[in-house]
C-alpha cells in the first residue's frame, strides 16, 4: 500500500512524499518516475487499461476495469470511484498530449470529481520534453516505459526534445549513459534530472517560470497553458493568493497568469480609492515598492500629496499606490525595452479605461511617456475622458516634474489612508479606518487603534494579517469553522466543518469554533478542505481559547 503526504502546492502542481512497499528508500519524494512492475506488479496484467480517452460513457463503463485496487483507474466520461489517498492512473493520457483543448476539457472533467488528496499517474506518458507540463497540470507519479519506448526507436531525449540517437555523440550530456554510449540509460537519466528539477521548482512554488521556458520548444504545451488560463475560474481556483520570491513575467502568456488576472479583478470590483478629484498616471520602475525608487521619490515630492497617484505597468495594469506593497505589485519582475506590443497596449488600457469609469475624477493627468502614454490615451478616448498632459517625455526630467508640481498648483491634499485601500482589496470589504494609526517602518508596519494593534503586513507578501480584535472589524468572510476542539497546532482537514468559497491556499482567515478561536494561513483553498481527508487546512499563527 502506498501512502503518500502532500507537502507543496504550486496551482495544480503537487510535490510531497511517499511510503510503502516498492519503493527505494523509507520516503521518496513525488513528482517520482518508478518501476511500477514493482510497486504495482499486478498492473501488468490488468485488462482493459488501453481504453480511448475519447470513449463514450457506454464503451468506457464495458472496459475500464473497476475495484482492481491501486493504482485507480478513471476516466473522464465515467463516475469516479477514487478516495482520498488514492493512487489513479489516468490511461493513454500521452495521446491527449497532442489535443491541448480536449487536454484541457479532460483534465477539468477529471479534476471535478476526483478528491484533490490523490496522487495522479500518467503511464508511459513522461518523456523529458513532456515532464514540466504533465506536472503542472497536476500528475505526479511517472514510469520509464515511455523513454525505454523512445531509446528502441533510436531517439536520443533531452528536455528541449526528441533527436536522432548520434545526437548523443555530440557532447550535449555528460551523464552516464553518454559516457558509455548506452541509450536507454541516458534517456532514464534525462527523465529523472527533468523530474527532480520539477519538483525543485514546486517547492520554490515557481514551475510557471519552468513552464513557460520549457513550453516553447513544443507548440502544444504552449496551446495547454494558454487554454489553462483562458479558464480563469478554474486556474484561479488552485493559484495561491502569493508567492515567495519574484513573479517572473517574462513572456506573452505572463498577462493571463491567474495571479495577474486577480490583481486586476481585485482591483475593479473591490478596491477602494481615497476620495481625491485628480489622479496621476505615473509610470512604473524596476524597483519595487515603485516608493523607494529615485525616480518616484521625485513624483511623489512634484505631487506632494496633492492627488492620487496611479502607476501603468506591465503585466498588471494599473497599480494604485495603496497596493504597491501588495503581491504580486511588489514582487514582479519584467524585461524593460520602452517598447509594448498591440496586446500589452489593448489588455492594460481596458483596465484603466474600466477603472476610470468606476472612479469619477475631475481631473487625470498624464505624467508618462512612451508606451505607457500611449495606453493612457486609448484608455481615455475609450472611456471618454479628456486626459491633461503634464510631459509627453522623460518624466522624472526636472522640467516634466516642474510642469506636474504646477499642474497640481490649487488642488488639495488628498487623505493617505493606505489601510483602507488595502483593507478593500484583500478582504472585500469597506472598513472605517478614521483613528487608526500606524507604527513602524517599512515592511514592519502595524496599525492599532487607542493603543490596541489591529493588522500588521507580512513582510513577504505584503498582505494584511487581522489580529483577533482586527478580525471583528471585517465582515464574515474568511471564515474556517471547525468542530468541537482546541487546535494545538496547525488545523487540520478532518476537524473542518466549513470554510468559506473564497478562500485559497495563502489568504488570511480566523478558524472559528466554539471552545477556540485561531488566526492563521490558509494551506489549501476552501474546496480541498472540503474535498480532503487528510493534511494541513491552516497553518495557525495564534490560538484563543474561548
Amino acid at each position: 500500500m502506498i501512502r503518500f503526504d502532500i507537502k507543496k502546492r504550486d496551482g495544480l502542481a503537487r510535490a510531497g512524499v511517499m511510503s510503502g512497499d516498492g519503493l527505494k528508500g523509507p520516503q521518496v519524494p513525488f513528482p517520482a518516475v518508478i518501476d511500477m512492475e514493482v510497486l504495482f506488479p499486478s498492473l501488468a496484467a490488468r485488462g482493459g487499461t488501453n481504453v480511448p480517452l475519447s470513449a463514450p460513457a457506454a464503451f468506457a463503463k464495458t472496459f475500464v476495469p473497476m475495484g482492481a485496487g491501486q493504482p485507480v483507474t478513471i476516466h473522464p466520461a465515467l463516475e469516479d470511484r477514487a478516495v482520498s489517498g488514492d493512487v489513479v492512473m489516468v490511461a493513454n493520457w500521452h495521446t491527449a498530449l497532442a489535443n491541448p483543448r480536449q487536454y484541457v476539457a479532460w483534465l477539468k472533467a477529471l479534476k471535478e470529481k476526483t478528491p484533490p488528496d490523490t496522487l495522479w499517474y500518467a503511464p508511459a506518458a513522461a518523456l523529458p520534453s513532456d515532464v514540466h507540463i504533465l506536472c503542472y497540470t497536476g500528475f505526479g507519479l511517472f514510469d520509464y516505459t515511455g523513454v525505454d519506448l523512445i531509446s528502441a526507436q533510436g531517439m536520443f531525449c533531452t528536455p528541449e526534445g526528441k533527436f536522432p540517437a548520434d545526437a548523443q555523440k555530440g557532447g550535449i550530456c555528460g551523464c552516464e549513459g553518454c559516457r558509455n554510449g548506452d541509450l536507454k540509460l541516458h534517456n532514464r537519466l534525462a527523465l529523472d534530472h527533468e523530474v527532480g528539477l520539477v519538483r525543485y521548482f514546486i517547492g520554490q512554488a515557481k514551475l510557471r517560470e519552468l513552464v513557460e521556458a520549457r513550453c516553447r520548444m513544443n507548440a502544444n504545451h504552449v496551446a495547454i497553458m494558454r487554454h489553462l488560463d483562458t479558464d480563469y475560474a478554474c486556474s484561479e481556483l488552485y493559484s495561491p493568493i502569493a508567492r515567495s520570491g519574484v513573479m517572473r513575467a517574462n513572456s506573452g502568456e505572463s498577462m493571463q497568469r491567474a495571479e495577474v488576472r486577480r490583481f486586476a479583478e481585485r482591483l475593479l470590483t473591490r478596491y477602494l480609492p481615497p476620495k481625491a478629484t485628480v489622479a496621476v498616471l505615473l509610470p512604473c520602475s524596476a524597483k519595487k515598492p515603485y516608493s523607494l525608487s529615485q525616480s518616484h521619490r521625485r513624483f511623489q515630492h512634484a505631487i506632494a500629496g496633492r492627488a492620487h497617484e496611479l502607476i501603468i505597468t506591465s503585466p498588471l495594469g494599473l497599480v494604485p499606490r495603496e497596493l504597491e506593497c501588495v503581491y504580486p505589485a511588489m514582487h514582479y519582475d519584467v524585461p524593460v525595452t520602452g517598447y509594448w506590443d498591440a496586446e500589452e497596449c489593448t489588455y492594460i488600457s481596458d483596465i484603466l479605461a474600466r477603472y476610470l469609469l468606476l472612479h469619477k475624477y475631475e481631473r487625470v493627468i498624464a505624467h508618462l511617456g512612451g508606451g505607457a502614454l500611449r495606453v493612457a490615451e486609448m484608455a481615455a478616448a475609450n472611456c471618454g475622458i479628456t486626459l491633461e498632459h503634464s510631459c509627453r517625455e522623460h518624466p522624472a526630467g526636472d522640467v516634466a516634474l516642474s510642469q506636474l508640481s504646477r499642474a497640481l498648483d490649487c488642488e488639495r491634499r488628498v487623505k493617505d489612508d493606505r489601510l483602507h485601500g488595502m483593507l478593500s482589496y484583500q478582504f472585500g470589504c469597506d472598513v472605517d479606518t478614521k483613528g487608526m494609526l500606524s507604527r513602524g517602518h517599512f515592511p514592519e508596519l502595524f496599525y492599532s487603534k487607542n493603543n490596541q494593534q489591529l493588522f500588521s503586513i507580512d513582510t513577504g507578501t505584503g498582505l494584511l494579517r487581522p489580529t483577533f480584535e482586527g478580525w471583528e472589524l471585517l465582515p464574515e468572510r474568511y471564515r474556517v469553522t471547525i468542530s468541537d476542539f482546541v487546535p494545538e497546532g496547525d488545523v487540520l482537514v478532518p476537524g473542518v466543518v466549513a470554510a468559506n468559497p473564497a478562500i485559497r491556499e495563502g489568504d488570511e482567515v480566523l478558524v472559528v469554533g466554539t471552545k477556540a478561536w485561531a488566526t492563521g494561513k490558509a494551506a489549501m483553498p476552501a474546496t480541498e478542505m472540503k474535498g480532503s481527508r487528510r493534511g494541513v487546512a491552516v497553518r495557525v499563527r495564534k490560538i484563543k481559547k474561548l
